[in-house]
């Protein structure tokens, strides 16, 4: 079945492009989503009626099921008041665990006796309505997930000298979030009775420069000289310049992860594994060029 899917992005941005803790941007995107436990149609009144009083259903419930005759009738409740029925259908619980989502820790075959265990066969005279499809809690959220597209991260930094707007070796380089870079995302889907909610969120920039090292424990904030005497937690140290790249560029793996929990009403609740965007951007670094001289003796 088709879903829509709607997400919102909190920006971790502190520099007024993003206005930190805002929704800055949002995505409304729909997902195929399959549910792992349905109803399928099966034999008639009659047909059914007429299987359970065969010899043949007898030997084959006591020989490969090992279920009791009765326990096989206590699921199929009145069928011989449908009997003569021969356009009615029974509807019996199918589950399939290619419909699993990737990354679904649940054991499918506790998935399949829950669901059996309070969905029964159900009967359903001519023309009226077959049971809908009802996708769990837990596959409408990672079908959700899924479908959403999480927004890389972008950077700002100080210092910036010159007309290459440099940062210079050997200096603590400020760098912090800007734009649409997210520090919590909210996805929210609904298929049928059920709706499911996904929360994800990150805490900091992870950076990975060449030539450099970085200390990140937060998103970082804009260099200000109010800033400057309250400091950051975001930092990167070059040790070389970028003349040795191409086009005088150092290249810091940008990095944010996202811990992920869903609840839905259903009542089912969970994590998923950790979410990484992960993007490549380019900061000019230059080195200030001293003269070491000898004081000459005074005459």
């Amino acid at each position: 079945m088709q879903i829509a899917v709607s997400a919102e992005f909190v920006s971790a941005a502190a520099d007024g492009s993003g206005s930190a803790g805002a929704v800055v941007s949002s995505q409304s995107v729909t997902a195929a989503v399959h549910p792992v436990c349905w109803y399928e149609q099966s034999d008639t009144g009659a047909e059914r009626a007429k299987y359970i009083d065969s010899p043949m259903a007898t030997d084959y419930m006591s020989t490969t099921r090992g279920d009791t005759w009765d326990d096989y009738k206590a699921r199929l409740p009145d069928y011989e008041s449908y009997a003569d029925d021969t356009e009615g259908r029974w509807y019996i619980p199918v589950c399939d665990s290619r419909y699993m989502a990737d990354g679904d820790e649940r054991d499918f075959g506790e998935v399949m006796a829950d669901y059996y265990a309070n969905n029964g066969p159900v009967y359903v005279p001519a023309g009226s309505a077959a049971p809908e499809p009802v996708v769990d809690g837990a596959t409408l959220a990672r079908a959700a997930w899924d479908a959403v597209t999480i927004p890389t991260a972008t950077i700002g930094y100080n210092p910036m000298v010159g007309d290459l707007q440099a940062t210079i070796v050997g200096w603590d380089t400020w760098v912090w979030a800007t734009g649409d870079t997210p520090k919590e995302v909210r996805v929210t889907a609904t298929a049928g009775p059920v709706s499911a909610s996904v929360t994800a969120t990150a805490s900091m920039l992870t950076l990975q420069p060449k030539d450099g090292v970085a200390k990140c424990t937060g998103f970082g904030i804009p260099w200000s000289e109010d800033n400057d005497r309250i400091g950051t937690d975001c930092v990167i140290v070059f040790d070389r310049s970028s003349a040795h790249f191409k086009d005088n560029v150092t290249p810091v793996d940008v990095k944010v992860s996202y811990a992920i929990e869903y609840t839905a009403t259903d009542g089912a609740t969970g994590t998923m594994d950790t979410h990484t965007t992960s993007t490549t951007t380019t900061i000019p670094v230059a080195e200030i060029q001293a003269l070491n001289t000898r004081p000459t003796k005074q005459p």
